[in-house]
């Protein structure tokens, strides 16, 4: 375990870069309490070498937000679109140009020869198979997450990486955040101590966040090819719901792990660099969406985390909540033995707690008087806190993760999310699913990604 957890080495490693920003200009205005600040800068200035073609293959929300993230990327071009639903490729040609392809069917675009790169942006039960058949196609891979839809997928994606040698990268799109980048630095210099606990919380309330998406009104069979669309799973008669709200339903998505825990997974494994949990149990049920759902609208997980050459063992809590009143609320927290950093894709709020230790022989003397048996004893103050914040203008976790994507495509590089890491992250996720819906604990072996027992 190489992690630091000497407050005064975290103090040293600090620096005077940190210090100036933490007691000089930056500090909160008068009539708030004083709370040192630093601001967080992504480089810039990476120009384009070549121009990128890109496609699109899933035109939902997700897959259009993400489309809409990476063409602001410089350089990057979009050229075709395919979705099963009519409605989003005309959609498509609204919102990015009436001369770009569109098809309903997903290997025309992999076909194609003036296509370098694709947004896999469909339900999770489609993205083992167009993954690996758009690697073999030679086409870089962006593929939102989680990576795969059961536990037994994922080898099959890591492998077709392996062979192809082709860029891919999973779409928890906070990995690549200036505040991730932060709270990985912290925690290796020390600056909570040694870790011992994490926690993370999404609070969600209204309709469309619980994943009751908007149905079109001409939504049937003749707009939608629900043939293909159900092609690798069971069978059934249209249901414009299972289109749609998708989420819902445990054929075509993953619930709240697969929507919400990967993420905090996916930061929680980079800013500690661990492979994963040993040991996953769950518990939850459906306490208010009534709607025909398969999936808990309320869950808890808790995951165990062993002792390896880079972190301390640990304990992992997350929790979700579909009918939180107050809503909106997400966090990743990370506790140490010196203190704890809430994370956010930009910005990390650190806490530690402060000592007193007095050496007035007038002071012990009193305290010793007083009845206190040990005044030599370090007091415990208040928590100290320091604030790192991206700086105005930068343009978040997304782009930063898009942009990581496209510079390991021109570079021929690395991307910080690639097959494993998010096999590692999309595992304990599903894993969780497993649990609730057996009623078991799940046991797994992170760094050889094969279930226990």
């Amino acid at each position: 375990m190489k992690q630091t957890s000497s407050r005064r080495g975290f103090l040293k490693k600090l620096g005077t870069a940190t210090a100036a920003a933490a007691i000089g200009s930056n500090v909160l205005a008068a009539g708030h309490s004083a709370r040192p600040f630093a601001y967080l800068k992504r480089l810039t200035g990476i120009g384009p070498n070549d121009q990128i073609n890109l496609a699109l293959i899933g035109a939902g929300g997700q897959g259009s937000s993400d489309t809409d993230t990476a063409l602001q990327v410089p350089g990057v071009k979009l050229v075709a679109v395919c979705d099963l639903y009519d409605g989003r490729l005309a959609d498509a040609k609204k919102r990015w140009g009436a001369d770009i392809f569109t098809t309903k069917i997903y290997k025309e675009i992999l076909n194609r020869k003036d296509i370098d790169a694709v947004i896999i942006g469909t339900p999770d039960f489609w993205h083992q198979t167009i993954s690996i058949d758009a690697l073999h196609a030679g086409k870089h891979v962006y593929c939102e997450k989680p990576m795969v839809h059961s536990i037994n997928e994922g080898p099959a994606v890591i492998k077709a990486q392996q062979e192809t040698g082709k860029i891919f990268q999973v779409g928890s799109q906070g990995v690549s955040s200036l505040g991730n980048e932060k709270a990985k630095e912290l925690l290796k210099s020390g600056a909570i101590g040694q870790l011992n606990y994490a926690e993370g919380f999404w609070a969600r309330r209204s309709p469309v966040e619980v994943w009751q998406y908007p149905i079109p009104a001409d939504a049937s069979p003749q707009t939608v090819d629900w043939e293909t669309y159900v092609s690798n799973t069971h069978k059934r008669p249209f249901d414009e719901k299972r289109f749609f709200r998708w989420r819902n339903y445990t054929d075509y998505g993953t619930g709240m792990c697969g929507d919400l825990f990967v993420h905090l997974f996916s930061s929680l494994h980079f800013v500690t660099g661990s492979f994963g949990p040993e040991k996953i149990y769950a518990a939850g049920g459906l306490r208010f969406w009534n709607d025909g759902r398969e999936v808990p609208d309320v869950l808890l997980g808790t995951f165990d985390y062993g002792q390896t050459a880079v972190h301390p063992a640990f304990n992992l809590s997350l929790r979700c909540n579909f009918v939180d009143g107050t809503s909106g609320s997400t966090y990743l927290r990370l506790v140490g033995s010196e203190g704890a950093m809430d994370i956010t894709w930009d910005k990390v709020v650190l806490k530690r707690n402060k000592l007193f230790e007095s050496t007035d022989p007038f002071y012990t003397d009193k305290m010793k008087m007083s009845g206190d048996t040990n005044p030599e004893r370090k007091r415990m103050l208040p928590p100290e806190e320091i604030s790192f914040e991206a700086e105005k203008g930068y343009l978040g976790g997304p782009y930063d993760h898009f942009n990581n994507f496209f510079t390991a495509i021109r570079n021929n590089g690395k991307v910080v999310e690639d097959a494993t890491f998010g096999y590692r992250a999309a595992a304990p996720a599903l894993l969780c699913n497993d649990s609730y819906f057996k009623n078991v604990p799940m046991h797994w072996d992170p760094e050889k990604m094969v279930m226990k027992g």
